[in-house]
């Protein structure tokens, strides 16, 4: 029997297949009954599974990245599908083919990795050159460069995520470069290829994608300086000046200190390298949130939480656009429902700014990791 995807899942379907448990939660409801919240995964995607008889007894079975047998029925709620556990079983591993339960880039890792090699022979400066050489020729790094995600949650979520990301940055370089003078393109596509490097050691991605503890203590921007600095020492002569400007674009990629920057921009190419990492790792992630939502009939998303606003799905290319359609209003959007003039005019209120303790609130150029 053929696998059950979480892609194929319907709204009352019978679930029965094994998934990869990514997040494991026992939490208490209203009524002071315990219950447990999963978030079940294979590489077509991830679904929220619940679990609400015999959780304690459950709980001690399996964890966080083990496989697990499960057996249940699908539903909607909330605009999002999720499944009612009945029955769970943990699998071992040895029984599973690990290929199905990971996601991976869209885009081949072979081809990606040819045109990687290509980038790297048409730098024409010759220190630039040989430190992507230095890299290119370390075997290890190079297969963790292949596989690695882009980050956890965010964007590029998947095997292959961060070379996707690193070589459509290359793109952007080399089609901004020739808008303007003066740019430094080798430079730039160099910093483009290495700005997330550190992820390669920032995350654990043989399962469910998570944080070592290296990622935790130092970040995937001081592990990426610290990578770059080691292969720098390895060929002979390269700039002191150059190394110093490498190095500050890994170090302001993230733009603002809240963001994580231990440096803002300060040269034009760490400028531009800033905007364009956060317009690639931003589309990537809107259009993986409007991708997700396969199990909604509404024209607009549900809520995202790091972006704090819901999408559009509609862009006016699928023909919905050549009749009337009724307006669909979303809470907390500008869209209010229309409603009769009131036949008294209400008291004008002085409007009073919102409390919030949050010091993250403006999340425009957001980027965790």
């Amino acid at each position: 029997m053929s696998k059950q995807f979480v892609s194929e899942i319907k709204d009352r379907d019978v679930v029965g297949a094994v998934f990869l448990v990514k997040d494991k939660i026992l939490a208490m409801a209203k009524n002071g009954k315990p219950y447990m919240n999963l978030r079940l995964m294979d590489k077509s995607g991830d679904i929220e599974a619940k679990v609400w008889d015999n959780t304690e007894l459950l709980d001690k079975q399996f964890d966080k990245d083990d496989f697990v047998k499960v057996r249940g029925k699908a539903s909607v709620y909330m605009n999002k599908m999720q499944v009612v556990i009945a029955e769970i079983s943990k699998v071992p591993e040895e029984q599973v083919v690990l290929a199905d339960f990971l996601p991976e880039s869209p885009r081949g890792i072979a081809e990606m990795r040819r045109e990687l090699t290509d980038t790297v022979a048409l730098l024409g400066n010759p220190s630039l050159k040989g430190l992507m050489g230095a890299f290119l020729a370390d075997e290890r790094f190079l297969a963790l460069y292949c596989q690695a995600p882009a980050a956890k949650g965010m964007h590029h979520v998947y095997l292959g995520g961060l070379l996707e990301h690193s070589l459509a940055l290359v793109k952007l370089v080399k089609s901004i470069v020739p808008l303007y003078g003066g740019i430094n393109e080798d430079l730039l596509v160099v910093g483009a290829l290495l700005h997330d490097v550190g992820k390669i050691y920032e995350m654990s991605f043989e399962r469910a994608f998570d944080y070592t503890d290296a990622g935790k203590l130092l970040g995937h921007i001081t592990i990426g300086v610290e990578l770059v600095e080691e292969k720098i020492r390895q060929v002979e002569g390269f700039p002191r000046e150059l190394a110093l400007l490498l190095k500050h674009m890994l170090l302001s990629h993230h733009g603002q200190y809240e963001y994580g920057s231990p440096k803002r921009p300060k040269t034009v190419e760490a400028t531009i390298l800033n905007y364009l990492d956060d317009l690639d790792s931003k589309i990537n992630g809107i259009r993986a949130h409007i991708a997700k939502e396969t199990a909604s009939t509404s024209r607009w998303t549900a809520h995202h939480r790091l972006y704090d606003r819901y999408f559009f799905k509609s862009n006016g290319m699928d023909g919905d656009m050549n009749g009337e359609q009724e307006v669909e209003c979303v809470r907390d959007e500008t869209c209010q429902p229309a409603s009769p003039e009131p036949a008294v005019a209400p008291v004008e209120r002085k409007e009073r700014q919102a409390f919030s303790n949050q010091p993250l609130k403006g999340l425009e150029n957001l980027k965790l990791f």
